[in-house]
């Protein structure tokens, strides 16, 4: 027989198919249009796009449409139409795969496997297109099956809307307003600070009326553009004061203690001026300042913040560093950035600062607490880090501050009506970078610090925080998406885009029920919140949050290194399993606070925390730490099957769930009011679809992590040889469900 004797054949079979062509789902026939919203525009799409999911490192993904509108990018396949794999906690306006205009970062095009930032006009079209958004999602397009017409209009037509200058009516925000129903104003109970009532209001809650007083000097602008048509300042401050210099050198009221000390800030002098205008000037202040140094008020102490605290562009410098290390493009960068986690983030800056701020507000909050003394807060415009301390002082000394409607009408008085320029700081129409910085951002994150350290002492959530700053970048809502109120009015006023005159009616963010129905809305409120103070209780409640290390992990006492830096030698459980991480230099914080203010921060920290009382953070070292759920949700390699805070959340809520129905079987006069608030519970019942990634992404495959062979799990048996190795990679992949 032939081939009896012979040698088998070797297999020479070549595939010249693309990894896209095996790992695809085909596309049909089906039509898939976007849903537009009122005043949303078609203006470009192109067919046969295929879009990448990056939770693994092959190229698996899906055929669909891409689309660009006068509002979003969006992609479109089989899955947008049907309701099957909807996310449980679903944004109404915002789809899975939607990118506002305004979220979008930048823009790569991939030529010959090179990446090229693509802006203006392009000569050549990629084949790939790669967007990262300022929420920290990452797309990935490939463009290769597209018509040749179609990449050429969808590819331009993305880059033209989402990154070249604009003026501000070309924004959505006036294409939505004009065209929506007028409906009737929604109930919302935040505090808008818009009305001269408002203002007398807040004087009266924190009793501040006694010394202080709401002017309306600036109706009509006439005396600032800049400044709100109403504020408060002390009574002793007459209206030529105000309107000499503009309102600069004015001291402006933010928030009275308990004990009569307030909260002041103050639009400094411009620098560069001759010396005859400074010493009139300086002349001034020092009136002023000798003014309400006398009784009734409080002794004054000064803080210029533009030489106590990073400027803006420190800020913007560390923050784009920081967020380099969350835009993961695959799974291999994600692991080979890993490798180096905490000198990567240490060299950014970012949680630095973000101690830094802490600490100030700290100061402040000692000045006011425990000396009576007033401060009063300088920067140049006062309406960026002046914002930033004076939130955070409210939120660490005024319990309805963490309230959140309390919350809301904070950030409405000190930053929309405050005159924080939201459109300059957010370049919501990409007309100078060198104004971007992420000033509401940092606060969040400070907040977040706080939240994460006292649950209970919170009304909202991180996940609360964390849509809040997604919803910078929403411009449905006016909220986040003027300079001042100046601005807002001015633009206010006029006719409409279509026939009918009258005032733009805007929406605000602080009605959440535009963005998410009232299961979704569970999730911003906390289940734990203490509504009431029960000293009894505090300090077990103290005790059973006080261990939450979300980005450090306790090990055995070592000798502490002399390194400067950020970290301690304390890691976290969360790193160890999921960044797959080894850790070897745990760093002091080489900045210690002044002795009195050492004393103040030690003296309260050892004492029960009263959740409606003062609140300090934890400042030293690995307190400090990333705001996960922000940063690595959709980073699939970062999730923890089954465990992170939902984990905790779902058991509370089942818990919550028992109770509210054994309370309707008690009480029926009530069952209809408890049982809507039930409905927010089944969200979490099938718990092993669950992940930390939750509630912003379901349970996502691992991804293949490489094998290093430099350690196995004996390598972390002896902590205390653990810290003596340098930085290596940790394969920690079998002990994933």
């Amino acid at each position: 027989m032939l081939g009896s004797a012979a040698k088998a054949a070797k297999p020479s079979f070549v595939s010249y198919i693309s990894p896209e062509e095996i790992h695809i789902k085909e596309p049909t026939e089906k039509e898939v249009n976007p849903h537009l919203l009122p005043g949303e525009l078609l203006l470009c799409e192109a067919n046969m796009v295929y879009k990448y999911i990056q939770e693994d490192g092959s190229n698996r993904g899906t055929y669909g449409k891409l689309v660009c509108t006068n509002f979003k990018i969006a992609f479109l396949d089989d899955d947008s139409a049907s309701d099957d794999n909807e996310p449980q906690f679903k944004n109404k306006i915002i789809g899975e795969n939607d990118i506002t205009l305004q979220c979008v970062d930048q823009i790569y095009g991939v030529y010959d496997e090179k990446k090229k930032l693509l802006t203006g006009q392009l000569r050549k079209y990629p084949e790939k297109l790669i967007i990262y958004c300022k929420d920290l999602r990452v797309f990935h397009f490939c463009l290769r099956y597209t018509k040749e017409e179609e990449v050429k209009r969808i590819v331009s037509g993305i880059i033209h809307h989402s990154q070249t200058p604009k003026l501000l009516k070309r924004l959505f925000l006036f294409s939505y307003a004009s065209a929506a129903p007028n409906n009737t104003e929604a109930r919302n109970q935040t505090v808008m600070f818009d009305a001269l009532e408002d203002w007398r209001d807040e004087l009266e809650r924190t009793k501040g009326n006694v010394k202080y007083k709401a002017v309306t000097t600036n109706e009509g602008y006439r005396v600032s553009e800049k400044l709100p048509l109403y504020f408060v300042v002390p009574i002793c401050v007459s209206e030529e004061s105000i309107m000499k210099y503009e309102g600069r050198g004015i001291p402006i009221w933010c928030w009275s203690c308990h004990n009569g000390a307030a909260l002041l800030k103050m639009s400094a002098f411009p620098k560069e001026q001759d010396d005859s205008t400074s010493q009139t000037q300086k002349a001034f202040l020092d009136g002023i300042y000798k003014t309400i140094s006398k009784a009734p008020y409080e002794l004054l102490k000064t803080d210029d913040l533009s030489s106590s605290l990073p400027s803006l562009q420190d800020i913007q410098t560390a923050y784009t560093r920081f967020k380099q290390l969350f835009l993961i493009d695959n799974s291999t960068d994600f692991w080979a950035t890993d490798v180096k986690w905490f000198s990567l983030l240490e060299s950014t800056n970012w949680l630095e600062i973000i101690r830094r701020v802490l600490k100030k507000a700290i100061e402040v909050a000692e000045c006011l607490e425990r000396q009576h003394t007033n401060v009063l807060l300088i920067e140049e415009s006062a309406t960026d880090l002046c914002c930033v301390i004076s939130t955070l002082v409210q939120v660490m000394m005024d319990s309805y501050s963490r309230t959140k409607l309390g919350f809301q009408s904070l950030i409405q008085k000190e930053w929309v009506i405050g005159g924080h320029p939201f459109l300059d700081r957010c370049n919501h129409l990409h007309k100078s970078d060198k104004e971007e910085a992420p000033v509401f951002l940092l606060l969040l994150n400070c907040v977040w610090q706080l939240v994460q350290q006292y649950p209970p002492a919170f009304e909202f959530t991180e996940t609360y925080l964390t849509v809040l700053s997604d919803s910078l970048y929403v411009p449905i809502f006016s909220t986040f998406f003027f300079n001042s109120q100046h601005q807002k009015d001015t633009n206010t006023s006029g006719e409409s885009l279509k026939t009918q005159s009258g005032p733009f009616r805007f929406l605000t963010v602080w009605d959440w029920s535009v963005q998410f129905d009232p299961k979704a809305q569970a999730f911003l409120n906390n289940p734990l919140y203490a509504e009431k103070p029960k000293p009894d209780k505090s300090q077990r409640k103290t005790t059973r949050f006080k261990h939450q290390r979300q980005l450090s992990l306790p090990l055995t006492a070592t000798k502490s290194t002399t390194k400067r830096g950020f970290f301690r030698e304390e890691t976290d459980h969360f790193i160890k399993n999921i960044l797959g991480k080894r850790i070897s230099k745990f760093i002091n914080s080489s900045d210690e606070p002044p002795n009195s203010f050492r004393e103040f921060y030690d003296s309260w920290h050892s004492k029960p925390v009263d959740y409606h009382g003062l609140l300090l953070p934890r400042i030293d070292g690995p307190e400090i730490r990333v705001w996960a759920q922000r940063y690595l949700r959709w980073i699939p390699e970062a999730q923890l099957h089954g465990g992170g805070t939902i984990a905790t959340a779902a058991k509370i809520l089942d818990l919550m769930e028992e109770v509210q129905s054994l309370q309707v079987k008690m009480d029926e006069e009530h069952s209809q009011a408890i049982s809507g608030d039930v409905r927010s519970v089944p969200l979490l019942r099938n718990s092993a679809r669950l992940s930390s990634l939750f509630p912003f992404a379901l349970l996502q495959r691992q991804s293949i992590k490489p094998a290093l062979p430099t350690s196995t799990w004996k390598d972390l048996e002896d902590e205390d040889d653990l810290v003596k190795r340098d930085d290596e990679f940790v394969d920690l992949s079998g002990d994933m469900p």
